[in-house]
């Protein structure tokens, strides 16, 4: 499924626009990456154990779109936008959306 930020894609007609769809993804850490983030927070630098937990979040809610336009007949979507929240202590919340739509064969 092709995907853009943009309203449209340079060298595609959007033929029908089908409408938004939304998707997230939730994770929580855990106590063996609390604990090194701890450590990493000490001396500076990436904590890597979270920048994996939201790259795999981030994925997963991506696939989840691509499923919610794909069911409702879409082959792009447009607009795209990735959003991030902390939903609890301890949780965070990747959140994707944007508008499906059909493009022109070409």
């Amino acid at each position: 499924m092709l995907k853009t930020t943009a309203d449209t894609f340079p060298d595609r007609e959007i033929e029908e626009t089908i409408g938004l769809v939304i998707a997230n993804a939730v994770r929580a850490r855990n106590i063996g990456r609390d604990i090194t983030a701890g450590l990493r927070n000490l001396v500076g630098g990436e904590i890597g154990a979270y920048q994996q937990l939201l790259v795999e979040s981030r994925a997963e809610a991506l696939s989840r779109l691509e499923e919610q336009a794909a069911e409702q007949g879409a082959d792009a979507i447009v607009a795209l936008r990735v959003s991030t929240a902390s939903v609890m202590s301890g949780a965070a919340e990747v959140l994707v959306y944007g508008t499906a739509v059909k493009l022109r064969a070409q």
